[in-house]
């Protein structure tokens, strides 16, 4: 079941919305996917079932969700040329998620790091977050996904979704479901936060990427730094801000700022005010855009109404042969 050599691959990726986004999304995840547009036929969703697992509060999710749409639109995706849509407008993904449970061997989700990693962080133990991984390989194959960018972390819960999908195979003696290939993405920008750690909400160290104003610059100008004196040379390989100004300046700008550092006479002040500029100006568009898009909440459910459409025809495609050949009969 390889793709064909003038058929783009497919190519899929899902984010849960748990809230306002932050640069380190933008840099770990998002900048990737709307790369990842003009590579292939990409199908990018929005994980609100995922969220349940976590989530209590019905009109916040729905309001996270609008949400991550809105950050991914302003921020250049552009719906013709991908399918863009909220997973629960696919509700094959967990009939697919319950057939692939009937086949999943308990000891297969006793493996899940990701899930005993949640844990010792604090949620809830649920069997909604011990199967995760049987929804999520459910996500990946019902569009019958050719490549899943992920990051290390995420790596076992691919090899699932393989393991999965095999298994069916192998059960009902045929190829109904597509093995994805693994794709794992290297060169993720780690992003530091305001205390240096990886920028995170569950550590309150964030930046989101739409902060603006006097918000913008308390954060930005409380980022952690030594206490290296003014007039003394600096080390911007060791420095968070200059972390943080390698992802928004280019080149030119990184190479100037990176000498002033190893000069002397620059101080943490400089570079933070040089941080803020080169933060406000990267999103000043995607932040006007966005202001636009909060004054049409149709629109956005519109789209996000289409890429369902477009999502559920490829799901049907796949489920209706898995439906005959595991005795699923539907009288309608």
């Amino acid at each position: 079941m390889s793709t064909s050599p003038d058929k783009k691959p497919v190519i899929l990726s899902g984010i849960t919305p748990s809230g306002r986004l932050h640069a380190g999304n933008y840099f770990g995840a998002m900048k990737q996917h709307l790369e990842y547009i003009e590579k292939g036929d990409a199908f990018y969703f929005i994980a609100n079932y995922h969220a349940l697992t976590s989530l209590r509060d019905g009109k916040l999710l729905e309001q996270y969700t609008l949400d991550v749409a809105l950050d991914y639109l302003s921020l250049g995706l552009d719906p013709e040329k991908c399918t863009f849509f909220a997973q629960s407008d696919v509700p094959a993904v967990t009939e697919l998620s319950w057939i692939l449970g009937t086949l999943c061997p308990v000891s297969l989700m006793e493996k899940g790091v990701a899930y005993k990693d949640k844990v010792a962080q604090g949620l809830l133990p649920n069997i909604g977050l011990f199967t995760y991984p049987i929804l999520q390989a459910a996500d990946i194959l019902i569009y019958h996904s050719d490549i899943v960018p992920v990051g290390a972390d995420q790596k076992q819960n691919l090899e699932f979704a393989r393991d999965l999908a095999q298994k069916l195979n192998h059960t009902f003696d045929g190829e109904y479901l597509k093995l994805p290939e693994p794709y794992i993405v290297k060169d993720v920008a780690i992003v530091p936060g305001i205390d240096g750690r990886k920028m995170s909400k569950s550590y309150n160290n964030h930046i989101f990427i739409f902060d603006e104003g006097k918000v913008l610059k308390k954060k930005i100008m409380s980022i952690l730094t030594d206490a290296t004196a003014l007039e003394d040379p600096k080390n911007p390989d060791s420095c968070n801000v200059f972390s943080l100004i390698k992802l928004f300046a280019t080149p030119d700008k990184r190479e100037e700022i990176r000498e002033a550092y190893l000069a002397g006479g620059y101080g943490y002040g400089h570079a933070k005010k040089e941080l803020l500029a080169l933060f406000s100006d990267y999103f000043a568009e995607a932040r006007e855009r966005r202001k636009e898009l909060e004054k049409a909440p149709d629109t956005v459910r519109d789209i996000l109404r289409e890429g369902g459409r477009k999502a559920r025809e490829r799901a049907e495609q796949v489920m209706q042969p898995i439906r005959e050949v595991t005795g699923i009969i539907r009288t309608h």
